[in-house]
């Protein structure tokens, strides 16, 4: 049977997925880029319950439960672009291929989930990512079926995993990334989430999305914002 913060959560994502004013102004993006030139991509935004694994942390909102998770990946460190950095799984889409059909055939590809259990919830709009000439739709997606999650090519990935969305949310582990390159500066958020001996950083566009969408849900938690972490 579904808890009540469960139920809850899936809703709020659910009217988020088709709340017109999400996400709004972007902020995130480094540099500029013209979105009719760049390459259409597509990220799985994925939630659901987790197995056996509950968040260290407490949350404070009543919907997010503390086996709320979402699924994430580190990026193998031989690739070419975002190297090692933590994303949401998915890719550029293929000829014909639209958001939703080029955001679960990634995640099949590069977690091995089946994407028969996921029920997508809704589009957000396009975002840039300047650093590669993408524009990216994250596809919302919440997990009806999970299934065992791992990597698949490590040629791609070095880590998959299900990180609690209560510890992703606690202030202890929140702090605001700082990046210089090329005598410019950009800072942003950063989430650090541990999953069995690894620590990982959420930063950069991946980060953008999560903390866009707690602080419109109103999940996220006060966090000192002038904890700073150097690139």
């Amino acid at each position: 049977m579904t808890s009540l913060p469960t139920a809850s959560a899936r809703a709020q994502l659910a009217g988020l997925a088709t709340d017109p004013t999400f996400p709004g102004p972007w902020p995130y993006a480094r540099g500029a880029t013209d979105l009719a030139d760049a390459r259409p991509a597509a990220v799985l935004v994925l939630f659901g319950v987790l197995d056996d694994l509950d968040a260290d942390h407490d949350a404070q909102a009543l919907a997010v439960a503390q086996d709320l998770d979402v699924l994430l990946l580190a990026r193998a460190t031989t690739l070419r672009s975002h190297a090692g950095q933590v994303a949401f799984p998915g890719g550029r889409a293929e000829d014909g291929e639209g958001p939703v059909e080029a955001a679960l055939r990634e995640a099949t590809e590069e977690t091995g989930l089946d994407a028969s259990g996921v029920d997508v919830l809704g589009t957000f709009a396009e975002l840039p990512m300047p650093a590669s000439n993408h524009r990216v739709t994250p596809v919302l997606g919440w997990w009806d079926r999970p299934t065992p999650v791992g990597v698949v090519d490590p040629a791609e990935s070095a880590h998959v995993f299900r990180a609690p969305v209560a510890d992703l949310l606690d202030p202890e582990r929140r702090v605001t990334t700082v990046l210089r390159r090329g005598g410019e500066t950009w800072r942003g958020p950063g989430f650090q989430i541990t999953d069995g001996e690894v620590t990982h950083l959420v930063w950069g566009f991946t980060a953008g999305i999560l903390e866009a969408m707690f602080d419109h849900l109103g999940w996220t938690e006060e966090w000192d914002r002038g904890r700073e972490l150097e690139l």
